[in-house]
């Protein structure tokens, strides 16, 4: 009995590749708890807010804690289902210290063991990550895959980009430096310092709170924008291009049969 319901239970919140109903419900309950904790932490942060509902988010915070708490404690109790977990104690033991079951512990232990004043609950934000779960399902993993398969066959052309954007933002910053540290000592005092003016200009982001005030250096300045404007945009233009080529692979492949193993030659729009 207590097997058939420790099984039962692992499938619930520990599920393999065929999910059930149960395990996503599970699942979606749970990141819509996390989600709700961290819109709680940032709304805490607004006086105003929380001095008006202070008690609220108090008992909601101790409801927290204790399904946090009831879940850390059953996945330990349940991993032994797991291959490579099932000693019963070196295999909890193993799995307390993976870096998922550690991220929990650290969402809910402050409450009980204030740690220096520290407030860690912004950890449960990594939490929503469990949100790939849920795309186990047929066409979320098939999207996933897509999207894995065109970084891979594209990761020398990323890497050569990137790389490309780091040697550009040190040469723009030292160019910088050289023009503007006298007329500017606090901002272009340094090649780093004057990296933050590089990084800003080059995304064309611009918030204004640092630029050039010299001519020569607004005409240097002009020129960077420019290049970043290609040059930042080469990523998005490769992943692009690796999707397109991945959909046009996937359209060329034969299509097989489920149930005679043979390919179809005409398959039905």
């Amino acid at each position: 009995m207590v097997f058939k319901i420790k099984r039962t239970v692992f499938n619930i919140i520990v599920p393999d590749q065929t999910e059930s109903g149960l395990s996503r419900v599970f699942n979606l309950g749970m990141l819509i708890l996390i989600f709700l904790n961290v819109l709680a932490v940032v709304l805490e942060t607004e006086e105003s807010i929380y001095s008006q509902y202070q008690s609220f988010f108090y008992g909601f915070e101790v409801l927290s804690v204790v399904i946090f708490t009831l879940e850390y404690v059953l996945r330990l109790w349940v991993c032994t289902e797991q291959e490579g977990y099932r000693s019963p104690l070196t295999g909890r033991v193993k799995y307390a210290l993976k870096p998922s079951m550690i991220i929990d512990l650290l969402s809910f232990l402050p409450f009980y063991i204030p740690l220096g004043g520290m407030d860690l609950r912004f950890i449960r934000a990594v939490r929503l990550f469990r949100l790939f779960r849920l795309f186990k399902m047929g066409r979320y993993s098939q999207s996933l895959t897509k999207l894995a398969n065109v970084i891979k066959s594209k990761k020398e052309e990323l890497v050569i980009t990137l790389f490309s954007s780091v040697v550009l933002l040190i040469i723009a910053s030292s160019l910088m430096y050289f023009i503007e540290r006298e007329a500017q000592p606090d901002q272009f005092g340094s090649i780093p310092k004057a990296m933050w003016w590089g990084a800003v200009t080059l995304t064309t982001v611009g918030y204004g709170d640092v630029y050039p005030v010299t001519l020569l250096g607004r005409i240097i300045g002009a020129f960077i924008a420019v290049l970043g404007i290609g040059l930042f945009a080469l990523p998005a233009g490769i992943i692009a291009s690796g999707f397109a080529s991945e959909l046009q692979k996937q359209k060329s492949e034969p299509i097989i049969c489920p149930e005679c193993g043979k390919e179809i030659t005409n398959p039905p729009a």
